[in-house]
């Protein structure tokens, strides 16, 4: 009786179809990065237990050998992988699949994701292993929104951009350090607080303006 005729019948097409799927998929891996599993030529055995079973699909062709879907490894299938491999600290939770730590995007991980974006002309990069704004040197803080003023700014001052501050009421100048008297000291006294003036002798008086009497 021929090879499909007989009581075994089912059993030996059983075996043919298993053994032709493994040579179809060992080729299809031989032309990929993932991991190949059983190479060619195995000998499936219809009889072999395997302890623990075979996860994720796997088949058992020998005694405590597993032949691995696509995507998965290990001694009994249990290991999942990701080709490419996740970067930047992912994790793979299905083949082609990662989870993706706090910065990082895209399928694998491989893209660098900053919250809120760069201002200012930031570029969002990694920076050992942490998304990070990398701001121009003019600019500061965690998203560059802050601006540098190279001269300070002084007396209550903020730096609302690059080298300019904005003075609070009383205050002048590109560091907010000239004092404004709105009106003038006289007699070569000098404005040193807005609206305050600091005299020379022997004059006093809050413009500098009356002369101290000698007794």
């Amino acid at each position: 009786m021929g090879f499909f005729g007989g009581p075994g019948s089912a059993t030996a097409a059983l075996l043919l179809a298993v053994v032709l799927c493994g040579l179809c998929c060992s080729r299809c891996w031989a032309r990929s990065d993932a991991p190949r599993g059983v190479v060619l030529g195995f000998v499936f055995d219809p009889k072999a237990t395997c302890e623990p079973p075979c996860q994720h699909a796997g088949v058992c062709i020998r005694n405590d050998t597993c032949l691995c879907s696509r995507g998965y490894e290990g001694d009994n299938c249990q290991y999942v992988n990701c080709y490419p491999k996740c970067k930047n600290g992912g994790v793979c939770l299905r083949p082609g699949k990662c989870r993706c730590p706090a910065g990082f995007g895209g399928r694998y991980c491989h893209k660098v994701t900053c919250d809120d974006g760069c201002w200012n002309g930031g570029e969002c990069n990694a920076v050992n292993g942490v998304a990070k704004c990398i701001c121009p040197s003019s600019w500061t803080g965690s998203k560059c929104q802050e601006a540098i003023c190279p001269q300070g700014c002084r007396n209550g001052g903020l730096c609302m951009a690059p080298g300019i501050c904005s003075c609070p009421e009383g205050w002048l100048g590109g560091a907010c350090h000239i004092a404004e008297c709105a009106q003038p000291c006289l007699n070569g006294g000098k404005c040193i607080s807005p609206n305050k003036c600091r005299c020379r002798p022997p004059f006093l008086g809050p413009r500098c303006e009356e002369r101290k009497r000698r007794f």
